[in-house]
């Protein structure tokens, strides 16, 4: 069992930064692929960022691309999610994600957080 919690969301002006941390309880954090995903009013959920056990494995969706840094700290249980250049697009519900195995772009993620707002203004 994996217990995921999301923090750091907010109201940021377009151009501007949030970062994004999810703390995991739960003794398989270490092995776990972890993934964001994000879903905006009206849309579907969709994929976002996902890194691998030892983060060296990390993918992002183009929309995200060079705009987004997935990162991990397993002796801290937690995963992070850098956003810069925000834009009035991203404004979403963002969903941290853990599984076993490989990551996926793909929303068949085991255990999920309850999700963060981020919301930003033009």
């Amino acid at each position: 069992q994996v217990q995921l919690v999301e923090s750091g969301g907010g109201l940021v002006q377009a151009g501007g930064s949030l970062r994004l941390s999810c703390a995991a309880s739960g003794r398989t954090f270490s092995s776990s692929a972890m993934g964001w995903f994000r879903r905006a009013p009206g849309k579907e959920r969709e994929f976002v960022a996902a890194i691998n056990w030892s983060a060296e494995l990390k993918y992002y969706a183009d929309s995200v691309k060079g705009r987004f840094t997935i990162s991990r700290d397993n002796a801290k249980n937690t995963v992070s999610l850098q956003m810069n250049s925000l834009k009035p697009e991203d404004t979403a519900v963002y969903y941290c994600a853990a599984k076993s195995g490989p990551p996926t772009l793909r929303a068949t993620y085991d255990y999920w957080g309850q999700g963060t707002q981020v919301t930003v203004s033009s």
